[in-house]
């Protein structure tokens, strides 16, 4: 597939995977040949805000191969397991290779920044994994990043409503030290048994306990196990 066909199919691999949506909503990026978004149109700089209230830009992390993910705290299914697999296989390379992950940087960034202000995204990330960063902005902002790194989301409720539903694409990229997109991180078919992931959201407004506990990961042959993300990073990292 050429840089142009690329470009032009990037928004048909972003199909709309809400987080209340099942198999036929999932963009696993086990569809999509790895490595084949080199030379794609996605990302731009932005600058938005940190868990910590503090202003990030996307310049902030050259050097740095970046692997980000966009998501919502309040999402009941989807996005908690995709992070505890990702941010799993992340640690495990960590323990493995630490001179190279110290050169990827995490990064969730949120389709609802309605709800998820700095103060409720900062527990959430911590409890994934201490260095992922999570970023939040106006509903401008947001949606800028989102058209900028072919994101689709929309929200799911009537105007006004406080317990809502955000649809959005399922596609975790992981970026190279220049900001240039290089794959799409896998992910897991929800379908499938083997993908079957326990967990628990509980706590006050600000999101401050969430418990995951993860089964069969070595046992599942969805792309999206923790092993299959650790050899993804083993052999894009460099």
């Amino acid at each position: 597939m050429n840089k142009a066909k690329i470009a032009i199919a990037l928004p048909l691999l972003a199909l709309l995977a809400a987080c209340n949506m099942g198999a036929d909503g999932n963009a696993s990026s086990g569809e999509s040949a790895p490595g084949e978004l080199a030379g794609a149109r996605i990302g731009a700089p932005f600058t938005l805000t940190d868990q910590d209230g503090k202003p990030r830009g996307w310049d902030d992390f050259k050097g740095q191969y970046r692997l980000v993910y966009f998501g919502y705290t309040y999402c009941p299914d989807v996005c908690p397991v995709d992070l505890q697999r990702i941010m799993q296989a992340f640690a495990q390379f960590e323990k493995a290779q630490p001179a190279l992950a110290a050169k990827v940087q995490p990064i969730f960034i949120s389709v609802d920044p309605a709800r998820d202000t700095s103060a409720i995204l900062k527990p959430y990330v911590a409890a994934f994994h201490p260095r992922l960063i999570g970023l939040t902005g106006t509903p401008e902002q947001i949606a800028k990043v989102a058209k900028d790194f072919v994101v689709l989301y929309n929200v799911e409720g009537k105007p006004g409503d406080k317990d809502y539903l955000v649809s959005h694409s399922r596609t975790p990229y992981l970026f190279d030290p220049d900001g240039k997109p290089v794959a799409l991180v896998p992910v897991d078919d929800p379908s499938t048994t083997g993908a079957s992931v326990d967990y628990q959201i509980t706590g006050n407004e600000t999101r401050g306990n969430i418990e995951l506990e993860a089964r069969n990961d070595e046992q599942s042959a969805d792309e999206g196990s923790p092993s299959k993300v650790l050899a993804f990073l083993e052999k894009w990292v460099k």
